[in-house]
């Protein structure tokens, strides 16, 4: 059990260090959260569909998007509803519709046992001008350990 906190206190440390230096020019333009249903990880990785709704900070109508979010690295086990919600920092950026659409990527680490947490921080989106950072950790049900880069597109 000792290697696995290991690994989960690094991944920790690599997101919180590496959100930190991405959003240090950025300002908060809103929240966008996302929700899957059940899924099961692979020994290699993983592929899940979100459904999300951005809401600017301006009062701004809700944008709805679809996100495809892909683990590789160590990822086993199945979990159940997942909910996701991000602060999205961008510098300059103007709130229009379609404006978080692009590919994102980061380090992931999430480990769930009956309600567990995860952290995804992601940059991306228009020349990379945008930044994903964790508001909510994921309130996922299930077994599950999953460790390593983690990629999104959204749409």
């Amino acid at each position: 059990m000792s290697l696995l906190r290991a690994i989960i206190v690094t991944a920790f440390s690599i997101v919180f260090f590496a959100s930190n230096a991405q959003a240090q020019s950025k300002a908060a333009v809103g929240n966008l959260a996302c929700t899957c249903g059940a899924g099961v990880g692979l020994i290699l990785g993983s592929k899940k569909t979100y459904q999300c709704s951005f809401k600017p900070i301006d009062g701004g109508g809700a944008q709805r998007y679809s996100a495809t979010v892909t683990k590789i690295g160590v990822d086993i086990g199945i979990t159940g509803n997942t909910v996701i919600i991000w602060s999205v920092l961008a510098a300059g950026q103007q709130v229009q519709q379609g404006f978080l659409s692009g590919d994102y990527a980061g380090v992931a680490a999430d480990a769930a046992i009956g309600v567990g947490g995860g952290a995804k921080v992601l940059v991306g989106g228009s020349s990379n001008s945008i930044v994903l950072q964790p508001l909510s950790v994921q309130g996922q049900t299930g077994v599950n350990l999953a460790v390593g880069v983690s990629g999104m597109t959204i749409r």
